[in-house]
C-alpha cells in the first residue's frame, strides 16, 4: 500500500508492494489512526452522533484485530457505546471473514476467533452470520496447519458455547452439524496425521451431541441430513445413531425425506471466491469460450487428489442453489448441466467420489414433489441425460443406471415412495417442458433396451402409485 510516494504496511492483513488497496481494510485502518487517542481510557462520556458512531466501531474492530494487547480495553469500550445490539460492528467482522480472511495476518485470525467468542457473550445482532462466515472458510481436502486450526478452533467453539448458541441462534447449530458431518466424511479418510486424529475427536464428539441432545433441531436440516449420515456409518458412532434413528423408527423417515433441504446449508461448504467464480461461470460465460475459465478454476481450486472431494459439494451447490433466470436459459451462456458434465468427469478418477457426485446430482429426483420440490434442482440431471445421448451415450447410461439403482437400492423401505419420486420428476420435467416428451427416453434407440423397459415400467407404474397414500 502507498501513501505518497511511502510504503505503508497493514497490520491487519498481507499485502504486496504494487496491490491495489482493499478499502474495508483502509476504512477500518484510517477510522483507527484518526480515532486512536479516544480510543484509551478514560472515555468520552459525550453520546456520539451516527458517524462518529459508525467509524468508532471500525477503530474499535481494527484494534481489537492488531492490537492484542488491548484487545480487552476496546470491548470494553465497544460494550459502553454500543446502541444497536453490537449490529454493525458485527457486520464489519462479517465484511472481514468474506473479503479478507485469506489474507489476514496469524495473530489478527486468533483476534477474530477471540472477538467472535465476545460476540457470542452478548448475542450480537449479526452473530449467525459471522459464525455460519467462519463455517465456510474451513477449506475441503485442505490438511495443512492453518485450515485445521480454523477447523479445530470452530468445533471447540461450538462445543464450548454450546448453551449460548443453543438459546440464542439454535439454527446455527445446524449449519454447524452440517458443515462438520461433510468435513468428517473426508477426514476419516485420512489416517496417520496426529493433527487430524485430534480435529476428528472433536468433531465427532460435537455432531454426536447434536444428533444425541438436539435430534429434533438436527432434523431441520432436512433430507440432505440423510445423505451426509449415510457417508458416516462405517464409523461406529455414527452407526450406531443411524440404527437407532432409522432401523428403530426414532423418526419418521419418509417426512424427513420429503423435507427439503434450504439452499443456505448447500453454500456452508464453498468459499465464497469459488461461490463468485461458479456465479461468473454460469451467468457470464458463453457456451463454447468456457475451456479457459475452466481452467482457471480447476487450477485454483481443484489442484490435488484431496480437492476433488468439494467437486460433491459443488454440484449439489451448482444444482440446489444456481438457479438461472429464463432469460439466461435462452440465451448463449454455458448451461449447468455442462459444467456439471465436466465436474463428473473429473470425479471418475475416485469412486467413492464419483459416486458421491452423481449422488448429489440426482438426491432430489429420489424424493421429488410437484408441490414442495423445485423443478430447477433436477433440471441439470435430466439435460445431461438428454443431450449427452448423441455424442457421450456412455453419460447417458451412467447417470441412468445410477438412478434406477438408487431407486430399487438407496431405502428398500421406502421404495415405493423412491420410485413415486423418481418417476414425479420425469413427469414435472415433461410437463414444465424441460424436455419436449419422455419419448426421448423410452424409444431412443441409442438408450440401451433393458433402461428403456426399466423407465416404461417406471412410468406406467407411476399412475397407480400417485394415487396410493405415501408410506410414512
Amino acid at each position: 500500500m502507498e501513501k505518497g510516494n511511502l510504503f505503508v504496511a497493514s497490520k491487519l492483513i498481507r499485502v504486496t508492494l504494487h496491490e491495489v488497496e482493499n478499502q474495508l481494510e483502509l476504512s477500518l485502518r484510517q477510522a483507527y489512526e484518526s480515532l486512536e487517542p479516544k480510543l484509551q481510557p478514560p472515555f468520552s462520556q459525550e453520546i456520539p452522533d451516527q458517524q462518529e458512531y459508525l467509524e468508532l466501531n471500525r477503530a474499535i474492530v481494527y484494534g481489537v484485530l492488531c492490537d492484542s494487547g488491548s484487545s480487552e480495553i476496546h470491548i470494553k469500550h465497544l460494550h459502553a457505546l454500543v446502541t444497536d445490539g453490537y449490529a454493525f460492528f458485527t457486520s464489519l467482522l462479517v465484511g472481514i471473514v468474506v473479503e479478507l480472511y485469506g489474507k489476514l495476518v496469524d495473530s489478527a485470525k486468533i483476534q477474530l476467533l477471540w472477538v467472535t467468542k465476545e460476540m457470542i457473550a452478548v448475542s450480537s445482532v449479526g452473530l449467525e452470520d459471522l459464525l455460519v462466515s467462519l463455517l465456510r472458510r474451513i477449506g475441503s481436502g485442505d490438511y495443512g496447519d492453518q485450515n485445521v486450526w480454523l477447523c479445530s478452533e470452530l468445533v471447540s467453539l461450538f462445543l464450548d458455547k454450546w448453551d449460548c448458541l443453543l438459546e440464542n441462534v439454535p439454527l446455527v447449530l445446524t449449519s454447524a452439524l452440517y458443515g462438520f458431518l461433510r468435513l468428517l466424511a473426508d477426514h476419516c479418510r485420512v489416517s496417520g496425521i496426529a493433527k487430524m486424529e485430534n480435529l476428528k475427536t472433536l468433531e465427532i464428539k460435537f455432531c454426536v451431541k447434536m444428533l444425541r441432545e438436539q435430534l429434533q433441531l438436527s432434523l431441520k436440516i432436512g433430507r440432505d441430513l440423510v445423505r451426509l449420515l449415510q457417508d458416516m456409518i462405517h464409523v461406529s458412532e455414527f452407526g450406531k445413531i443411524w440404527n437407532d434413528v432409522v432401523s428403530n423408527q426414532c423418526s419418521d423417515m419418509s417426512q424427513i425425506y420429503k423435507s427439503k433441504t434450504s439452499s443456505r446449508y448447500f453454500l456452508l461448504r464453498i468459499t465464497p471466491e469459488m461461490e463468485t467464480q461458479l456465479r461468473f461461470l454460469l451467468g457470464n460465460v458463453k457456451r463454447g469460450s468456457q475451456k479457459r475459465h475452466q481452467l482457471w478454476f480447476l487450477k485454483k481450486f481443484l489442484i490435488g487428489p484431496e480437492k476433488q472431494t468439494l467437486l460433491i459439494d459443488i454440484v449439489r451447490f451448482v444444482c440446489c442453489v444456481i438457479h438461472p433466470t429464463n432469460e439466461i436459459i435462452r440465451s448463449e451462456i454455458m448451461p449447468r448441466w455442462v459444467v456439471i458434465g465436466w465436474f463428473l468427469e473429473l470425479s471418475k478418477q475416485n469412486h467413492h467420489i464419483e459416486r458421491n457426485v452423481k449422488l448429489a446430482l440426482l438426491y432430489d429426483w429420489l424424493f421429488f414433489g410437484e408441490r414442495m420440490d423445485n423443478i430447477m434442482n433436477v433440471e441439470p440431471a435430466a439435460l445431461l441425460i438428454v443431450w449427452s445421448i448423441p455424442q457421450y451415450p456412455h453419460i447417458t447410461h451412467s447417470l441412468l443406471e445410477f438412478l434406477l439403482h438408487l431407486m430399487d437400492t438407496y431405502d428398500k423401505t421406502h421404495r415405493d415412495m423412491i420410485m413415486r419420486g423418481v418417476a414425479s420428476a420425469f413427469r414435472e420435467i415433461e410437463g414444465k417442458g424441460v424436455v419436449r416428451s419422455l419419448d426421448i427416453f423410452l424409444s431412443n434407440p441409442a438408450i440401451a433396451p433393458d433402461l428403456k423397459k426399466k423407465l416404461a415400467n417406471l412410468l406406467s407404474c407411476h399412475h397407480n402409485i400417485s394415487r396410493v397414500p405415501e408410506q410414512s
